[in-house]
């Protein structure tokens, strides 16, 4: 299976089951700070023109990096994403490696859409990308980048549910688990597959 195959399957999908969720509140998103490096996993689901998948995913911001794993309800690896100072880079499950200077021109390339994912980890942490236009909504959702993002949160403020919306795709992030980390100089400061290309 072609890898844009695979990450069509996972980025189509059908949204997770509809669940009440109560908005992040206005006040509550702040202008990009600071960002906590973490480990997070749980499950997304993408839905594009009524058609729909769901996936596990494995996500690690960490000096700089950012690694999301893209995962079959099994564990096994389908893909990766994985952005850093020089770009971003794309692997399918058989190890071939794609890359762009930014992950519209992956995303585009590869999907035929943009994916967002230089801002995930920003929007996931309650944060506005500084900078850029935005506007929050009485009910607390933020817009941005032809974006509108919602976020529900844990007691301890790390992110349940991270939903962006387009007018071409849904995007739903469930975390069953956000671990931060302490800050770590010495980790690695890009992409491990760049090794690969």
């Amino acid at each position: 299976m072609k890898f844009s195959q695979i990450m069509g399957a996972l980025l189509l999908g059908a949204a997770l089951s509809a669940c009440t969720s109560t908005y992040q509140k206005p006040a509550d998103w702040r202008e990009q700070g600071e960002l906590n490096d973490f480990n997070a996993d749980g499950r997304l689901a993408v839905k594009v023109n009524e058609k729909g998948s769901y996936a596990n995913f494995d996500w690690t911001y960490q000096n700089g990096v950012q690694t999301i794993d893209v995962n079959t309800p099994l564990g096994s690896t389908m893909g990766q994403l994985c952005q850093d100072a020089e770009g971003v880079l794309a692997v399918d499950g058989n190890g071939k490696v794609f890359s762009a200077a930014t992950p519209q021109e992956l995303s585009e390339q590869l999907l035929g859409y943009e994916l967002p994912v230089q801002y995930l980890n920003i929007w996931a942490a309650g944060q506005w990308v500084k900078g850029a236009p935005y506007q929050i909504s009485h009910d607390g959702r933020l817009q941005q980048f032809n974006w509108i993002i919602s976020r529900q949160v844990n007691e301890n403020g790390t992110p349940r549910i991270l939903l962006l919306e387009s007018s071409k795709l849904i995007l739903r992030l469930v975390f069953d688990n956000m671990q931060l980390l302490e800050k770590d100089t010495q980790a690695a400061a890009q992409c491990a597959a760049r090794g690969r290309q």
